[in-house]
């Protein structure tokens, strides 16, 4: 499995981007595949996240109403399009699946992924958002 993320980089605040993690290996139909970000020094913290079988999505408090993840099974690529960008949204993203994880979106796969023991993940794609 091969997660391969793009689109970051620098914007204002208020501004967006949109990410993209294309995967290989499995497909999207399968599993649930999401985003986390993290800060050096802080722990990293689950974003968002999207169910191949069902279309259901999960999000971070911090991030709702402003980003919004999404599928193309075509292209076997998630997306996440994150409006209203904030300083505190500066972080580095990256792609994650567990093919093996067994439910749907939802918070408990951000605590089965957090723990960074299992699964795939991606590169890392460096968001920031400064003026």
């Amino acid at each position: 499995v091969q997660l391969v993320e793009s689109g970051g980089g620098s914007v204002q605040p208020g501004g967006s981007l949109k990410l993209s993690c294309t995967a290989s290996g499995l497909t999207l139909d399968d599993v649930v595949i999401g985003w986390f970000r993290q800060v050096p020094g802080k722990e990293r913290e689950g974003v968002s996240c999207i169910s191949g079988s069902d279309g259901s999505t999960e999000y971070a408090d911090s991030v709702k109403g402003r980003f919004t993840i999404s599928s193309d099974s075509a292209k076997n690529t998630v997306y996440l399009q994150m409006n209203r960008l904030k300083p505190e949204d500066t972080a580095v993203y990256y792609c994650a699946v567990d093919p093996l994880y067994p439910g749907n979106a939802g918070s408990y796969w951000f605590e089965t992924l957090g723990l960074g023991v299992a699964g795939y993940w991606g590169q890392g794609t460096q968001v920031t958002v400064s003026s």
